[in-house]
């Protein structure tokens, strides 16, 4: 399989168990306190290491424990860490996750993922012209996002932008998304960058086969070159944590894409990926094997 790039944050997911997600201003007892390695970027990467890719990623960690700590679980998750910068004086990526009733909140403190900037790009770009295809997420500063598109789309190397979180101050510019390959955003993702005027139909139409829009136990949804609307139903999991399960699913998607599926089969295969991380907790240890994913799809006939 061809290499695969993501550029993106690393985080340390603080994580706590509550019996549902607390109100505005109310306090709730937590039990299950776990630091568990994240970091949207990180998680792509392994997510995509565990169904078999050559992965390589690209980020900052601060020089702390917690550092050490996530660059040795990548390497040990199979993803090559020689090109991740440790910066002195920042801390490393912090998410504070609270888990309730099948759902979870997130808080991300940056750290070191805003050291991820066009002058560490360009320190690496030797190594991305290695990539068949790079994935970037909105969890490092906006210009680098950009700065790696366009440098992608000149050299001929696929980009995959999966633009979470995002928030109304990060908006998508038209130019980035007619340069980036594929561009994945929730549906309140999708809403953010096009606005409540449209439909996601019109959405889809007006990116076709490069829109794609995840809409939780929907499914998820793009539109193929003929104009047909392509809905792929979410599997039915027995859910424990959904932390992760967007990840793993940019994750299976870019993996399938890189080995040459078919929209249609990229989709099923990645949407399959995304239901079996539902069923562990934690961001990373849910997510399946490349034999585990095609044994669910056979049982449940995809």
């Amino acid at each position: 399989m061809k290499k695969i790039g993501v550029i993106g944050s690393i985080n340390m997911d603080m994580t706590v168990q509550a019996e549902r997600i607390p109100l505005k201003g109310e306090t709730l007892k937590g039990e299950n306190l776990q630091y568990i390695p994240g970091g949207k970027g990180a998680n792509q990467a392994v997510a995509m290491s565990r169904l078999g890719a050559d992965v390589v990623m690209f980020g900052c960690v601060g020089n702390d424990a917690a550092g050490e700590s996530l660059r040795k679980n990548l390497k040990e998750q199979g993803v090559d860490t020689s090109y991740i910068k440790t910066i002195d004086g920042v801390p490393t990526g912090l998410a504070i996750i609270t888990v309730g009733e099948k759902d979870n909140t997130i808080v991300v403190v940056e750290g070191a993922n805003k050291e991820v900037t066009i002058e560490y790009v360009k320190e690496v770009e030797k190594a991305l012209l290695e990539c068949e295809i790079v994935l970037l997420q909105h969890e490092i500063p906006q210009e680098t996002i950009e700065y790696v598109i366009e440098f992608c789309y000149e050299h001929g190397i696929k980009a995959v932008l999966n633009p979470g979180p995002a928030r109304p101050a990060r908006p998508v510019k038209a130019e980035i998304i007619e340069k980036v390959t594929y561009l994945t955003p929730n549906e309140h993702e999708a809403v953010i960058i096009f606005g409540e005027g449209h439909s996601f139909e019109e959405m889809m139409r007006r990116y076709p086969e490069k829109l794609v829009i995840t809409q939780g136990s929907r499914g998820v949804s793009t539109c193929s070159k003929d104009g047909e609307i392509l809905l792929v139903p979410a599997r039915k999991a027995k859910v424990v944590d959904t932390t992760g399960a967007g990840d793993t699913l940019n994750g299976a998607f870019t993996v399938a894409i890189t080995e040459g599926k078919s929209m249609k089969d990229a989709l099923v295969f990645a949407n399959t990926a995304a239901s079996l991380s539902t069923e562990k907790f934690g961001a990373q240890g849910g997510m399946p094997t490349y034999e585990e994913v095609e044994k669910a799809m056979e049982e449940s006939g995809r």
